[in-house]
């Protein structure tokens, strides 16, 4: 979206997602309004995350890297968006590493797998640490992630994409610590902020590589006030030339400018996970595969009161039926001519076909 096709709506995403910052307890960087740093609505985390593999990539390339040697790393428990936008970005190596006991990226693995891809030659490009994991609730150690990737010159995106929402809980920020040394950073509001679908937020540290990226200058799209240079062009923070913007100026801003409902849900809907994840404990068929991870309880089956697989046991063969319609048909001299089938009419050829008309719907056989 140009800020001359609309510059209230583009005021409105700015405020709105700089509101949000202080509501999720987020850098003060990433705002607009402070900079370097801002954010953007997208369609959703999968986008945003798709989006972010292609600015590491240019990154990468722009310091002389070839894309056959660009690498991207995630826990086995990732997003399947992580393995699909680095495919989308044309990275070639994607690391899904191994987890603990909680179901987090282990960092020694991480370690590890970075130290074996640079002596084979190639460039760690990415990492995605997730806040949040789709199939668990599991919560990555953001900071230790960051660490590493300061260390080797990876760009670190966070994956917040449900579990961000609990962020505006102070008492649980201690998941996020470290995201202040992230790159990025994307949540979903239509996921747990009153906002309709589909609303995502992504936030970068430093938006002049996004920038970067993804902007282009056809003649027909230029104007004074993008050329100023003081004005936000949204168009060149996303893929689509107009964005999702009416989600920031209706439950967006209603979730923003309500901390305390938006606190109390969070808190309620978190405490009704903790007592689901009591019953399933006390529960004799059921079992947690995780623990509790805020508003999120896995579970599954009891091993212990699974029901083997029964062998198949043969078929006893139909004895035939004795129904009057059975019986009127092996009768078939005492059956009336009415309920006689017609044979089908012949072509003229002789050849034994049947007539297009008498044909249509079948199969032909030769």
């Amino acid at each position: 979206m140009l800020w001359a096709t609309s510059p209230a709506l583009t005021e409105i995403e700015n405020q709105v997602l700089d509101w949000l910052v202080d509501l999720l307890g987020l850098p003060q960087a990433w705002k607009t309004a402070v900079g370097p740093g801002g954010g953007v609505i997208q369609m959703s985390a999968s986008d945003s995350t798709h989006v972010v593999h292609v600015v590491a990539r240019e990154k990468a390339v722009a310091r002389g890297a070839s894309t056959d040697d660009l690498v991207a790393y995630g826990s086995s428990q990732a997003h399947s968006s992580v393995e699909r936008g680095a495919r989308i970005a044309g990275l070639r190596h994607v690391r899904l590493l191994e987890v603990d006991a909680a179901h987090a990226l282990r960092p020694d693995r991480l370690q590890a797998a970075v130290a074996d891809d640079l002596a084979g030659g190639l460039v760690p490009t990415i990492v995605t640490s997730a806040i949040g994991t789709t199939a668990t609730g599991a919560v990555d150690p953001v900071a230790q992630i960051s660490a590493i990737s300061r260390e080797h010159g990876l760009w670190h995106h966070v994956d917040a994409a449900w579990a961000g929402a609990a962020m505006c809980c102070a008492e649980h920020r201690r998941h996020q610590a470290g995201t202040e040394h992230a790159d990025s950073y994307t949540f979903n509001p239509h996921k747990w902020l009153f906002t309709n679908f589909d609303c995502n937020v992504l936030w970068v540290a430093d938006r002049a590589p996004l920038i970067t990226t993804l902007s282009t200058q056809p003649p027909y799209l230029r104007n004074p006030a993008s050329e100023s240079g003081a004005v936000i062009d949204y168009r060149h923070w996303h893929v689509p030339s107009a964005g999702a913007s009416a989600p920031s100026s209706s439950g967006g801003c209603c979730a923003a400018t309500v901390p305390a409902a938006c606190a109390t849900t969070s808190a309620s809907t978190i405490a009704l996970a903790q007592e689901i994840g009591r019953r399933v404990d006390e529960h004799p068929a059921l079992e947690r595969i995780a623990p509790v991870s805020l508003r999120s309880c896995a579970s599954a089956t009891s091993r212990a009161t699974r029901r083997p697989t029964r062998s198949p046991t043969p078929s006893t063969p139909r004895r035939p039926s004795t129904s009057p319609r059975r019986r009127s048909k092996m009768r078939g001299s005492s059956a009336s001519p009415s309920a006689r089938r017609t044979r089908p009419a012949r072509t003229s050829s002789g050849c034994g076909r049947r007539s297009p008309a008498a044909s249509a719907g079948r199969t032909e056989r030769t």
